[in-house]
């Protein structure tokens, strides 16, 4: 059986994509010497289903879920400013920015997650939470260079970036490869069909 590791997520408008190059830019050239791999411009996104592993004989059923999940909405926006870290900013691990999830937006994502649970895939353990990822901080990072990283975010104000309109969703493959992550779109839903 063949596999591929997937995802279900929302793309961004180059607009946006811009201002977080240039946030990740100077977050980069603050956080020189600290091992955080960087999330390529391009590959920012908000995810709203992390898949892992999927048969590529489920990959047809998961377009029909997506397409079933968004044939009766119409596009909605969401905002997008301000700059975290999981698990907070003093030890952060993920560098984030954030996303304002309305009500349109988490009742997509508890239904696509709702959808892809019938069919087998493990649900989040960890409650929905929109952000866009612009960076991770090795596992191998020391104390003081987390303690670090943690001062920059702490100082760095990110305000309001841009509205997004939305009006699909994308089935993404993801294949892993020794400079980082390459995404594929599947299959894109479009809203009201």
């Amino acid at each position: 059986m063949s596999v591929i590791r997937a995802f279900v997520a929302i793309d961004l408008p180059n607009d946006v994509r811009h201002c977080l190059d240039k946030i990740s830019s100077d977050l980069q050239s603050n956080m020189l010497g600290i091992p955080i791999r960087w999330v390529p411009v391009n590959n920012i996104h908000l995810t709203l289903k992390f898949l892992g592993d999927v048969s590529i004989n489920n990959i047809d059923v998961l377009k029909q879920i997506l397409d079933s999940e968004v044939k009766s909405l119409i596009p909605f926006e969401i905002s997008i400013g301000g700059i975290g870290a999981f698990p907070n900013l003093k030890r952060p691990r993920v560098i984030w920015i954030s996303v304002e999830a309305p009500s349109e937006l988490l009742s997509l994502q508890r239904g696509i997650e709702a959808q892809t649970t019938r069919l087998g895939y493990r649900p989040d353990k960890r409650p929905f939470s929109a952000h866009l990822t612009l960076g991770r901080v090795s596992r191998n990072a020391n104390p003081r260079d987390v303690r670090q990283a943690g001062e920059v975010l702490n100082h760095k104000k990110v305000g309001f970036i841009g509205v997004a309109r939305i009006a699909s969703v994308h089935l993404y493959r993801s294949d892993l490869k020794p400079k980082g992550a390459v995404y594929s779109c599947l299959h894109t839903a479009t809203f009201g069909g």
